[in-house]
């Protein structure tokens, strides 16, 4: 165990470094940084916001982040807490499980009875004379996966550089399937999507950067927190 606002202000007085500075090298502003140091977090906005700025503000002093969150979430998340994101985390591997599952036997069958047609067709007959309901060429099969594929958009999350940012995304909208629940996105990093429609919220949209097919996408009217990103671009969240 160690003192969190302590060594926090040790680094930062070992380099020589004031809060409007690290204001502007964190784009955290300088009260929420003093406040980590003098272990003040009821300042802070939320638990998940604390965990960032720690994250953050101990990287850049060059000091070891996740080790501060560790230490945060021993002394100060409640151990009822703990293991209800875990059981959380437990549910979603299992389902996970349980819909892959699901894929794979439905695959099996839908090769099973393609390959019943085809057997079928090749028995009785020349297979170029007598094309078989339901078995298609692979010329087909490619132009329709191409185009398939053509219609489902890349899209990717790219946090900025200077700053952590905390994400949340679903399948289709804000009551789909979770893809992501709270992450934080650490600066420079980015996640990649390949999905017709993606619901995205976002604590700081200002450092999260939308490129959609390879190409950045500009948000509709300002920052919106929520929103929705298709092939089409980017749009506000009803």
């Amino acid at each position: 165990m160690f003192e969190i606002g302590a060594s926090l202000k040790e680094a930062r007085l070992r380099q020589g470094l004031d809060f409007s500075a690290l204001e502007a090298g964190t784009k955290i502003r300088g009260k929420y940084l003093q406040a980590l140091e003098e272990e003040h977090f009821d300042v802070l906005p939320g638990e998940t916001y604390i965990k960032g700025f720690l994250r953050t503000y101990a990287e850049y002093l060059g000091l070891d982040g996740q080790l501060y969150v560790d230490e945060f979430n021993s002394r100060y998340v409640a151990p009822d807490e703990m293991q209800t994101i875990r059981a959380r985390r437990t549910a979603q591997a299992r389902s996970h499980r349980r819909v892959q599952g699901g894929v794979l036997i439905a695959a099996l069958v839908g090769i099973t009875v393609v390959t019943a047609l085809v057997i079928v067709a090749w028995t009785s007959g020349s297979a170029k004379d007598q094309p078989v309901a339901g078995v298609t060429s692979n010329t087909t099969k490619k132009q329709t996966h191409h185009a398939q594929r053509a219609s489902v958009p890349r899209i990717t999350l790219l946090a900025a550089r200077t700053s952590v940012v905390l994400i949340a995304v679903h399948k289709g909208g804000p009551m789909g399937p979770i893809l992501i629940e709270n992450k934080e996105l650490l600066p420079g990093h980015q996640i990649r999507f390949r999905w017709r429609k993606l619901w995205i919220n976002t604590g700081n949209p200002q450092n999260l950067r939308v490129i959609v097919n390879g190409k950045s996408v500009t948000y509709p009217g300002g920052k919106p927190q929520a929103f929705v990103v298709t092939a089409q671009g980017i749009f506000a969240s009803a």
